[in-house]
């Protein structure tokens, strides 16, 4: 084998590992996202970037009510007919087949669609809202986050106990937020992200509350 041969492949197995552990980073460590919509305002503003945490897929720690996270949107809503307070549970239909296919959506999120919501409730929780409230086990929900004239209503799902291996959230900016309230419960399966550091712009640098 010639030096320059060798040269190349030298880089080329350095290339192929240090891309191998920036997608192990980017999987299991943390990775910066975009807010593209306003369904967290005014906590979140379309444009800004953001760091995920997503050590939990190690450590199998939940998250808990308050904390911002990201996950894989389902595939459609739920309509007021066919809810099931019993049952209150996202739909996820047409997943990713094949080890390529899996491989994109899974690891690039190339072709993935993701919602950015607060978790308002966990497994074995009792949500309720009515009259512009928000129950978690019978007590009042306390939404300092939320904007004075912000109103809180669901036709779909709100009357039901978070099942096990699940989590409930909504945006901070409910009239123009698509969330838990007609998609249903996210399983902690589709869970992508925690949100930790805001890093854009610069004037709102820090960790997000």
């Amino acid at each position: 084998m010639n030096e320059r041969l060798k040269n190349i492949l030298e880089w080329g197995y350095c290339i192929i590992i240090a891309l191998v552990l920036a997608l192990l980073f980017r999987f299991f460590i943390a990775t910066p996202t975009i807010v593209k919509q306003r369904s967290m305002f005014p906590t979140l503003k379309e444009n800004e970037r953001l760091i995920l945490n997503r050590t939990f897929r190690i450590t199998k720690k939940k998250p808990k009510p308050g904390d911002i996270v990201t996950f894989e949107a389902p595939t459609k809503e739920h309509s007021k007919s066919d809810a099931d307070q019993s049952n209150p549970i996202a739909i996820y239909e047409n997943q990713p087949k094949g080890i390529i296919n899996k491989f994109i959506y899974y690891c690039l999120e190339v072709t993935k669609k993701s919602y950015i919501k607060r978790v308002i409730a966990v497994e074995g929780d009792h949500v309720k809202i009515e009259n512009n409230k928000v129950y978690v086990n019978g007590n009042v929900l306390d939404e300092e986050y939320l904007s004075n004239d912000v109103i809180t209503e669901s036709q779909v799902f709100y009357d039901f106990i978070v099942p096990n291996g699940y989590f409930f959230a909504m945006g901070d900016n409910r009239t123009k937020s698509t969330d838990c309230r007609s998609l249903g419960c996210i399983p902690l399966k589709k869970l992508e992200g925690i949100v930790c550091y805001r890093f854009w712009p610069f004037s709102e640098f820090g960790k997000i509350d």
